[in-house]
């Protein structure tokens, strides 16, 4: 019996050691559009493809990048590839965490307890029954406890690591490895958002504007993740020309 057989269950391990499901949740996020991240000395950038299948559709009601406890005394950002709508229930529980957490304390919850608290609600689905696998793998950015700028990817399985930069999504081997060319461990906000766009731009179907993408950035100056507007992308795609 070979692991087709196991294929349909999700916390049933395959002879081979998998556990099939977490798989296909991969292929979902290798799917969808790509996404991308990278931490500067003083900050941390995050940016996507959101093109859209039809020219219809109304692009300021698509958001892909997402702010985290603006409300909350501070702020976190993220962004994903793959399934939107489990997407959404992930930002909405990392609010909630990111509220609770501030009520409790009075004072911004770091990155790294942000994105533990999310990898365990994404880990929790990979042994539950009656349930699936989230489809989509996450970029987190924001300040830890410290003040140091953190970039972390979640996966579908609850797996999480810290990256100095890399990519998720479709054409994420190609993008990883610009980035590797490009990075620099000295290399300011600023630059940062330069590179991502760069990054973006070579796999990009198509001709890439400030509308059908999204960059975020948090800045260790002032501890706040906020959404590029049109307008401010528009201008970095200005310079890169």
């Amino acid at each position: 019996m070979g692991d087709s057989a196991y294929s349909f269950s999700l916390t049933t391990f395959s002879r081979t050691g998998k556990l099939l499901q977490i798989e296909y949740a991969l292929n979902a996020v290798a799917n969808g559009r790509t996404s991308l991240g990278i931490a500067a000395k003083d900050g941390v950038v995050i940016a996507t493809d959101k093109k859209l299948a039809s020219s219809l559709v109304d692009t300021a009601q698509v958001s892909k990048v997402e702010s985290v406890g603006e409300t909350a005394g501070g702020g976190s950002g993220m962004v994903y590839s793959g399934v939107g709508p489990d997407y959404r229930v992930l930002v909405r529980n990392a609010r909630k965490s990111a509220q609770t957490y501030y009520r409790q304390y009075r004072e911004p919850k770091p990155i790294t307890q942000l994105v533990k608290s999310t990898a365990s609600l994404m880990q929790e689905y990979t042994q539950s029954g009656g349930v699936r696998p989230f489809g989509v793998s996450l970029l987190m950015a924001g300040l830890d406890a410290d003040g140091t700028p953190k970039l972390y990817q979640v996966d579908p399985s609850g797996a999480y690591f810290g990256w100095k930069a890399t990519a998720i999504g479709k054409n994420y081997l190609n993008a990883k490895a610009f980035l590797e060319k490009r990075y620099q461990d000295d290399m300011e906000l600023e630059d940062a958002v330069h590179t991502a766009l760069l990054t973006l731009r070579e796999g990009f179907e198509g001709e890439m504007t400030s509308e059908n993408i999204e960059v975020g950035i948090v800045s260790k100056t002032d501890g706040k993740f906020r959404v590029l507007t049109p307008e401010q992308i528009q201008d970095y795609l200005d310079e890169a020309n």
